[in-house]
């Protein structure tokens, strides 16, 4: 019985019930997510959760700082607590929340991150952001098509990036999940928006080109 017992205590608390939000929380809050490396922030960031608050009527944006991208290299990467500070001295809008909630949670995949929220935050109506640029990089995240039947997802437009929205294995494959804007938070996933509007060009990785010029070329070695 001792085992058992055990075993009960560890699967009814699981460590995302202890997860604490980095601002207010109630029941039918609208939160926008908007999830990446933050290396560095930078305007673009702000642009898109401006845009996301203004047009989808959201309550609030968590920026979600990853440790590490699972999709990029290590090399470059400044330490978390370093982009944490930086992403929080950007976010100058009350209700842009910065939060490291995959330090937190332990997970490594946005998936996972997104299970563990929606669990420990049920009667809250989350969105995922994203910029154009990043999805078409979607394919490759893992379990990506389990990502988009999990959350809507809205869309902010990039420059360079305008026609991902056709482009996309996302948007092909859920072809029949576009919805209007003011209609995609709190709808039943698959639920896809686009957003357009006066579209800001920076990005972290230009702004590294700049910042650090040899990283193009320490990316670019092979490791053994």
């Amino acid at each position: 019985m001792k085992p058992f017992s055990i075993l009960k205590r560890h699967v009814v608390r699981p460590a995302s019930r202890w997860l604490r939000p980095p601002g207010p929380i109630a029941s039918g809050l609208r939160i926008g997510l908007l999830g990446g490396s933050f290396n560095p922030p930078h305007e673009g960031h702000l642009y898109a959760s401006e845009v996301a608050l203004k047009r989808l009527g959201l309550d609030y944006v968590w920026w979600l700082v990853t440790p590490q991208n699972p999709l990029k290299p290590t090399v470059g990467v400044a330490p978390l607590h370093d982009r944490m500070r930086d992403a929080s001295a950007l976010a100058r809008h009350p209700r842009i929340l910065v939060m490291d909630i995959e330090h937190s949670l332990g997970t490594r995949y946005t998936v996972d991150t997104l299970r563990a929220i929606k669990r420990r935050f049920p009667r809250v109506h989350f969105i995922w952001l994203m910029g154009s640029d990043n999805l078409r990089g979607l394919r490759h995240w893992r379990r990506w098509p389990d990502l988009v039947m999990r959350v809507p997802i809205a869309v902010v437009l990039r420059p360079g990036s305008q026609l991902a929205p056709l482009q996309a294995k996302a948007i092909q494959r859920f072809s029949r999940a576009r919805c209007p804007e003011k209609s995609v938070v709190g709808a039943r996933p698959p639920a896809i928006a686009i957003l357009d509007g006066k579209r800001n060009p920076q990005s972290s990785t230009a702004l590294r080109a700049i910042l650090v010029p040899s990283e193009a070329v320490a990316g670019a070695i092979p490791s053994c």
